[in-house]
């Protein structure tokens, strides 16, 4: 059964901002928010029949209106025209305030309630569904790139393997080839030495 909504506002940065989410919880994931904007002070249930009537129609959405004004709430807003002190001037806050309690009669509207209800449960599981595609696509990427690495490095290893068997054939011809080197020095000492030695003879005979 889908969860009634209620409508939560708070002010970021330079923006107001409204939803309409079944909780404080929910309204705080939506945000962003980082702590708990309602215990401080920051973050209220709205009353106001308009911010309600705005934020059913996009449950789940988080709308904007610039910070300390008091227009319609929209899913893209423009930046606040007048950054002065943050604050609504007091013709603002009077035509406000005036406004609230005049709409404040506004009968409610149960059938429109419940369907908000189910708008934001299908937008809920809308974007549940993209985050899980997204995490999907991601996972795939990562599993890509492992798959190229592991290549990467297979080929590494198995260059690191044929190098290190060349090198030890090329080594063991060194050995051998300084080995038979050493033979040659040894034979040849013995060699000169009987033939200095048979020269000798004939000179002296």
């Amino acid at each position: 059964m889908a969860r009634k909504l209620k409508t939560y506002q708070t002010s970021l940065g330079f923006f107001d901002l409204a939803i309409a989410a079944p909780s404080m919880k929910a309204a705080l994931e939506a945000w962003g928010a980082d702590s708990n904007l309602f215990h401080q002070g920051a973050a209220k249930e709205s009353d106001d029949p308009d911010v309600i009537a705005a934020t059913m129609t996009k449950p789940g959405v988080v709308l904007k209106r610039p910070v300390g004004s008091d227009g319609s709430f929209k899913e893209h807003a423009e930046l606040p025209t007048d950054l002065g002190d943050g604050r609504p001037t007091k013709a603002a806050r009077k035509s406000k305030g005036s406004k609230a309690r005049k709409l404040s009669t506004r009968p409610v509207d149960k059938a429109a309630e419940r369907k908000a209800a189910v708008d934001y449960d299908r937008e809920q599981r809308r974007r549940e569904l993209e985050r899980a595609r997204e995490e999907a696509t991601r996972q795939k990427e990562r599993e890509r790139r492992q798959q190229a690495v592991d290549k990467a490095q297979a080929a590494l290893n198995k260059a690191e393997q044929e190098h290190a068997k060349r090198a030890a054939a090329i080594q063991a011809e060194v050995e051998a080839i300084e080995k038979r080197s050493q033979a040659e020095e040894t034979r040849w000492d013995k060699e000169k030495a009987r033939l200095e030695a048979a020269l000798r003879r004939a000179r002296t005979s």
